[in-house]
């Protein structure tokens, strides 16, 4: 059996250096073991102050002097944070000591050579159980579900080994404590999250990865030459496997080949591990569909919407509600087609939902009805929130480039519950106009109201069927019997403002000629275009009902 080796609370500081501490973290100043629960995992940007949920973890990347730390420490405790997390070595002045005793933030430092995303990635892992107002986590083998970070502990109990668990692309997932047992190459793979790309070339040609993913008992791998004639541990490796899938693999770092005892218990652990693998899996896709239903029914902001905001945790606060849609790929050429495009959605659907994580850490997406639709919170003032929600958009587009042909609809602030449904409804207005085209890629409804207003009209048209009718059906009877233009002008002049000269020129004929045009219009549609009801009337229809649209002459 498998022990449980750490009991710690999962979102507790301790925990995280018990997990990551002596490889990528360390303790530089305060108390780790009495600050509150971690509540999110914030990158600190000095030029525009991210909100920060209760018991922040901060990520203070490119602050290193100590008068900016004692500045930034001193603004975090008056956040409530619960740590802020330096490039090592942390100088702890006596300044800063006094300014992490005074805030109550703990002062951790990053390893050398240990990149910012790699930290931001286990951090989020070790913190994901329970994202989605969830009960306890369930256990298997007497560890928590999804726990890898226990899982690996455990496993290096049992081996007396220093552990890694890695995915089939060699990326590391978790590893356990005494890592500085191993060798430099152990070190330089957790700091990197990956297998470096030459030892991962030698186990290539040496076989070790066919062997392993063949077999479903361990594998031996001698030591590897290191620079500086030296040498790396030996490794044992095992395969997790889901029936004929392989999930992964187990590492160990030992001294040499394991006894009969103990390659049985690795044999097992790899066993629990699939499980718990499975699990993270599994886990993903229901914390999805849950946080896609919490999140639908919070938009339609009918009896669930206020008990669906709080178990996002988003209640009791102003909104404001985006969306996400592809153009130019939502029809898909059979079922390959629409599973491409499926798949398109719920990468854009994962991006946005990081995006926004990134800009407010309490922030919801998910994706519901082929739209990736966002919650986010308002601070302060509602003033200038939705030209901020336009800046966070167009950063979103931006990120993701031209190859994916993405639209962001805005809608206005959602102060409660109860105007939730209405902002969603005016983003469905505005992605649908951003959709037909125009190349504008953001917008709010109020910026394209009347672009709106047109397409639900024509809607209504061809729902009831209705036909050119009156001038415009005498018009283009005329066009289609005597091959004439009489429509194009008459749309051409009412376009310039009754300008003949602007007029001509865009039809390319002499302005007498269009003048002659346009008395004939008259005549044969008996229009009198002096009247603004008229000119309304007949540029409406024209919008409507464009007479390239109509496939048969309607009779006079």
């Amino acid at each position: 059996m498998i022990p449980a080796v750490n009991l710690r609370p999962r979102a507790s500081l301790g925990r995280v250096l018990d997990d990551l501490g002596a490889t990528l973290l360390d303790l530089a100043a305060g108390d780790a073991e009495g600050t509150q629960e971690i509540g999110g995992v914030v990158i600190h940007d000095p030029l525009d102050m991210p909100l920060l949920p209760a018991g922040a973890l901060v990520l203070g990347v490119g602050v290193d002097e100590p008068d900016r730390v004692v500045a930034l420490l001193r603004a975090l405790g008056r956040e409530g944070a619960a740590g802020l997390v330096l490039r090592g070595p942390v100088q702890v002045t006596p300044e800063v000591r006094t300014a992490v005793e005074e805030s109550g933030v703990t002062l951790l430092g990053l390893s050398r050579g240990a990149p910012w995303a790699h930290l931001a990635a286990m951090l989020r892992s070790l913190l994901a159980e329970g994202d989605v107002g969830v009960a306890e986590p369930e256990s298997m083998g007497g560890l928590p579900s999804g726990d890898l970070f226990a899982v690996a502990n455990a496993i290096s109990s049992l081996l007396d080994a220093p552990i890694t668990i890695e995915d089939r692309s060699s990326r590391v997932l978790a590893f356990s404590g005494r890592q500085d047992e191993a060798d430099p190459s152990r070190v330089e793979t957790i700091l990197g999250r990956q297998v470096p790309e030459r030892y991962a070339r030698v186990l290539s040609e040496r076989g070790v990865f066919r062997d392993l993913h063949r077999s479903d008992k361990p594998v031996f791998i001698t030591p590897i030459p290191m620079e500086g004639n030296t040498f790396t541990r030996p490794r044992v490796a095992v395969a997790v496997r889901a029936g004929d899938e392989v999930l992964g693999s187990i590492w160990a770092a030992v001294p040499g080949p394991l006894s009969d005892e103990r390659t049985e218990a690795l044999c097992d652990a790899a066993k629990l591990v699939a499980l718990h693998l499975l699990r993270v899996r599994a886990g993903a896709d229901v914390q999805r569909r849950l946080r896609a239903d919490l999140l639908s029914s919070a938009l339609e902001g009918g009896a669930g919407a206020r008990e669906a905001l709080d178990r996002l945790g988003l209640g009791a606060q102003p909104l404001m509600v985006l969306g996400v849609a592809v153009t130019g790929s939502d029809v898909g050429d059979g079922a390959d087609g629409d599973a491409v495009v499926a798949h398109e959605r719920e990468r854009l659907s994962d991006a946005f939902a990081m995006h926004l994580s990134a800009v407010h850490p309490k922030s919801a997406a998910a994706l519901i009805g082929g739209v990736a639709y966002g919650l986010v919170p308002v601070p302060g003032s509602a003033d200038g929130a939705e030209e901020r929600a336009s800046r966070i958009a167009q950063e979103f587009l931006d990120r993701v480039g031209d190859r994916r042909n993405a639209v962001v609809g805005i809608g206005p602030i959602a102060g409660d519950v109860g105007e939730l449904a209405h902002s969603r409804s005016s983003v469905d207005r505005a992605l649908r106009v951003l959709r037909d085209g125009g190349g504008r890629r953001v917008a709010r409804l109020s910026d394209i109201h009347v672009e709106a207003l047109m397409l639900e009209m024509r809607d209504l048209v061809a729902a009831r069927g209705d036909r050119p009718e009156g001038a415009l059906a005498r018009l283009m009877a005329y066009d289609a019997q005597h091959h004439a233009n009489l429509v194009e002008t008459l749309q051409a002049w009412l376009e310039a403002f009754g300008d003949v000269v602007a007029a001509s020129e865009r039809l390319y004929v002499h302005p007498n000629t269009f003048r002659y045009r346009l008395r004939r219009l008259m005549e044969v549609g008996e229009m009198d275009l002096s009247e603004p009801d008229v000119r309304f009337g007949a540029l409406l229809q024209l919008r409507l009902l464009p007479p390239a649209t109509t496939s048969r002459t309607p009779a006079e």
